[in-house]
């Protein structure tokens, strides 16, 4: 997918800590722990009695299908390989196909394991993500006049890795000019016509800013004025590196430090239409998108993802399709903290980290909310088959 959380934006910009793929290759202060996994019962999970584990068990039903496309013996996380193989997970994950939802508390207790992170005080940093949704149109008109553009064919992915194995694992994106390789359009050269005349125009949308969080979430639904929806996800990027605006707005004494959030970002863009483009400009990454059909939005490991069960995680840590257990502070301060399993169905540029987070709330503005305002210190607990 990747979004990039929408109060990590904000924690950029003030110095703290990728569909997936458009977060920014930002970095959290746990981002380089080499942290122990110390087993524990699964019946001594925080909360675990009181928490319904069939929603995040129905979700891995899907995801967990990944495991057997790997080879069998290919560790699940690159850093614990305590954390079993592919071909473990691919078993555990058929004989989920027949569990119901009365059976999926026992089911958990009986054929996984839970680790513990680090030491018992051992905490990171959890944000939250969403997919936002806006009026719009498929075509261009009237009010609708910012569009979403599809991924233009002439982007080429350049592995460095076959020119020098100090970089293996690097990959650059660009095209080639009067046969060169070049970095591709930045946002300023894409919205003042760079792809004008390509006929790449997915959606229109009326407001740039919409269009905006459409790339740094990854993902979005349009409502049409027919009365249909339409969901669009990430396509491609541009390659250029990501900038969080915040930080820009802070130094411009424009928002302060301790207001920061995603909706004083908006705020501050809606309130200042004349400058609005020239700051988000400032960020060069763009997103490209291509629509989706049936449910979604869709995460990293190519399954929808499920609102308020589905985890954004660091796939160097924790096995992309697997099983986490929560214990991280609502967004709310009046709530009781998020104690829950949830899915390990996406990835993100900015979720790096031994024990770090990026929480999908739904889609709309009420999960949008939410998603703008967590900033949670927490931990969590991996699963892992027997």
């Amino acid at each position: 997918m990747r979004r990039f959380s929408v109060a990590l934006l904000a924690l950029l910009a003030v110095g703290c800590a990728e569909t997936q793929e458009t977060r920014a290759p930002a970095t959290s202060p746990d981002a380089e722990q080499t942290l122990r996994l110390t087993e524990i019962a699964i019946q001594d999970l925080p909360g675990w009695n009181a928490a319904d584990p069939w929603p995040a068990l129905h979700a891995f039903k899907t995801v967990c299908k990944r495991f057997a496309r790997k080879p069998a013996g290919q560790v699940a996380s690159r850093t614990w390989p305590e954390l079993g193989t592919a071909g473990r997970w691919a078993t555990t994950c058929a004989a989920a196909k027949s569990v119901a939802p009365r059976d999926a508390r026992r089911f958990i207790s009986e054929r996984f394991r839970a680790y513990q992170v680090g030491d018992k005080g051992a905490t990171g940093l959890f944000t939250g993500y969403y997919e936002p949704e806006v009026p719009g149109s498929r075509t261009r008109g009237g009010k609708y006049q910012t569009p979403l553009y599809r991924k233009p064919s002439d982007i080429i992915a350049a592995d460095l890795g076959a020119f020098s194995e100090k970089y293996d694992g690097k990959t650059v994106l660009g095209r080639v000019r009067k046969g060169r390789f070049v970095p591709y359009h930045n946002r300023a050269e894409i919205v003042t016509g760079a792809l004008d005349g390509r006929k790449l125009e997915l959606a229109w949308l009326a407001d740039p800013v919409d269009a905006f969080f459409f790339e740094i979430q990854g993902s979005g639904r349009i409502r049409l004025e027919d009365g249909s929806a339409m969901r669009v996800g990430f396509a491609g990027k541009n390659g250029r590196p990501y900038r969080a605006i915040g930080r820009d707005l802070i130094e411009r004494g424009a928002v302060r430090r301790e207001d920061m959030s995603m909706q004083a970002i908006r705020s501050w863009l809606a309130r200042n239409p004349s400058d609005a483009q020239a700051v988000m400009n400032l960020n060069r990454s763009f997103v490209f998108f291509q629509e989706r059909k049936g449910a979604g939005p869709v995460g990293a490991a190519g399954t929808p993802l499920t609102a308020e069960y589905s985890l954004a995680i660091d796939p160097k840590f924790v096995p992309l399709g697997g099983l986490v257990f929560l214990d991280v502070e609502h967004p709310d301060a009046s709530a009781p903290a998020i104690r829950r399993l949830v899915a390990a169905e996406d990835t993100g540029g900015a979720i790096k980290g031994a024990i770090r987070g990026d929480l999908f709330w739904g889609t709309g503005q009420g999960p949008g909310d939410k998603a703008g305002r967590m900033k949670s210190r927490g931990r969590y607990y991996i699963l892992a088959p027997k």
